[in-house]
């Protein structure tokens, strides 16, 4: 059966989800698209011109997001040198960054000429800045995340920790090198939640109300404001 729309609230229309391996994404993010009748952008792909159906999509890192990487060496390099800091790309690999930049953001630019939606990693949070949309992250301790992350795919937890040392890894590297920050600051987000603490569905409701609370805030503030003057 499918779910019942979300009950009548502000008019939410651009949502982020940023999530570590197991924190339950790929779960939440669909369904928030499902909830809400909006289109739903899944981790970056090769195929930038596809918007996915609400529906489950992956907690691992796909064969696709890494394709998404141009030659799986540059890959490699991001795990192997993940700056904390602002750096100066060297020459010879400022073009690749460029062209990941824009191969990600490009999903990102439909879906808002289309009117916003759903966005599954990408850097979403960062791209966008706090004043376009409502930002989330999903994370929690490392062991919690590989148990549920085995539940969600119907893995093994030997198989779930190496996908979520891989995963975390090669995402964490892709914001780093290209945006020159950690995905994990807190202050990207206006929502962070421990998803291994409480169940998906739960998250789900809880990213709604806040969304609905956050974008009824920003209405409420941008209607003072135009009655001040």
């Amino acid at each position: 059966m499918m779910p019942e729309p979300a009950s009548p609230r502000p008019d939410v229309r651009l949502i982020t989800v940023s999530a570590s391996y197991g924190a339950g994404g790929s779960v939440v993010a669909p369904a928030l698209a499902g909830r809400l009748g909006l289109p739903f952008l899944q981790r970056v792909t090769t195929s930038e011109s596809h918007l996915a159906q609400p529906g489950p999509c992956d907690e691992q890192l796909t064969e696709e997001e890494t394709k998404a990487t141009p030659v799986h060496r540059l890959l490699a390099h991001f795990t192997q040198a993940m700056p904390a800091g602002p750096t100066q790309s060297p020459p010879s690999t400022h073009h690749q960054d460029e062209h990941l930049r824009g191969h990600g953001e490009a999903g990102i630019r439909h879906l808002l000429a289309g009117g916003g939606g759903v966005i599954l990693g990408r850097a979403a949070a960062v791209v966008l800045g706090k004043d376009r949309g409502f930002h989330v992250r999903l994370d929690g301790p490392a062991g919690r995340r590989a148990a549920q992350g085995a539940a969600v795919e119907g893995i093994s937890r030997d198989q779930a920790r190496q996908r979520l040392r891989a995963a975390d890894k090669a995402r964490t590297a892709y914001v780093r090198r290209l945006y020159r920050c950690d995905p994990a600051d807190a202050s990207l987000y206006h929502l962070v939640i421990d998803s291994t603490a409480i169940p998906l569905d739960t998250v789900t409701e809880l990213i709604l109300t806040a969304a609905g609370a956050h974008e009824a805030s920003v209405t409420e503030q941008g209607e003072t404001h135009s009655a001040r003057w």
